[in-house]
């Protein structure tokens, strides 16, 4: 089968497995994140549980955005298989500089290059780099696949939880006022993104209450329109199955459900116990 026209670009935070971006035809350009010294390419296949264990152990995580020539070497690619244009989605530029890597590297590149913040992380980023797959093998324009993506992006809606602020807050993507945050969680907040942001929906008492509340807020936003689902976590993946479970059946109407861990490069700033739920409507 010819490639299409329009090749799309997304980076590893968007948590598609490797078999899924493979077969929707989508190259994922790595975030890196440095453990000890030692530096690796993010993504599916990378060592999250050994870099869950140096944030047990105290060690400091960092990560940083694709290089511009990460994105050259991508689009070259792409233009080489045969692209004669790209779109490439990204997380949220309140994030990460993934956004202005990219876009600097589209100025070099030998076909247009269309970058697009997808406002988003992890599935939510995900979903909304396969809407623009999918609009690409539609044999849409260019203009057409990158509005794709941010329409999808635009609607979903990302919700989460965590066993600790510390790494949100040291990283300066959380206020540093907020109650738990470098130190024992004395709330459990449900968190979200806003604008492209991490940002407290609601505080709860118990860290049970906020889970539960996360179901909630995720029924509410799927209530009465056909959406796709995500649950995404970090360790403790019968947690992951648990929230999974009970969405299935308060959400039937799902079209999609995905179902992923995420990598150390989002467990490098929530830390380890991350659960998140995506509301996707179409």
């Amino acid at each position: 089968m010819m490639a299409p026209a329009v090749a799309v670009v997304t980076d590893s935070t968007a948590c598609l497995p490797a078999d899924l971006s493979a077969r929707a035809g989508i190259r994922v350009v790595p975030l890196r994140v440095t453990a000890g010294g030692v530096v690796a390419d993010d993504g599916p296949a990378a060592p999250s549980g050994a870099l869950a264990a140096e944030l047990a152990r105290g060690a400091r995580l960092s990560t940083a955005s694709p290089a511009p020539a990460a994105f050259a070497a991508a689009y070259a690619a792409a233009a080489a298989a045969g692209a004669g244009a790209i779109v490439s989605v990204h997380l949220s530029a309140g994030l990460s500089g993934t956004v202005n890597s990219a876009l600097l590297a589209a100025g070099e590149a030998p076909v247009p290059v269309r970058v697009v913040d997808s406002r988003s992380l992890g599935i939510g980023l995900g979903i909304a780099a396969l809407a623009a797959a999918e609009a690409a093998a539609a044999g849409r324009a260019a203009q057409d696949v990158a509005a794709a993506a941010a329409s999808r992006s635009a609607r979903l809606r990302s919700f989460f939880v965590l066993d600790t602020l510390d790494r949100l807050s040291a990283g300066g993507r959380l206020d540093p006022g907020f109650p738990g945050a470098g130190s024992g969680l004395t709330v459990r907040p449900l968190l979200h993104l806003a604008e492209g942001k991490v940002a407290v929906l609601e505080k709860l008492r118990t860290a049970s209450a906020a889970v539960r509340r996360l179901e909630e807020v995720a029924a509410e936003a799927a209530a009465g329109q056909p959406v796709d689902l995500g649950v995404q976590y970090l360790g403790h993946p019968e947690r992951a199955a648990v929230l999974a479970g009970r969405l299935e059946r308060l959400i039937p109407h799902a079209r999609h459900r995905y179902l992923a861990e995420a990598g150390p490069v989002i467990l490098a700033h929530t830390g380890p116990g991350m659960l998140g739920v995506v509301v996707a409507p179409y």
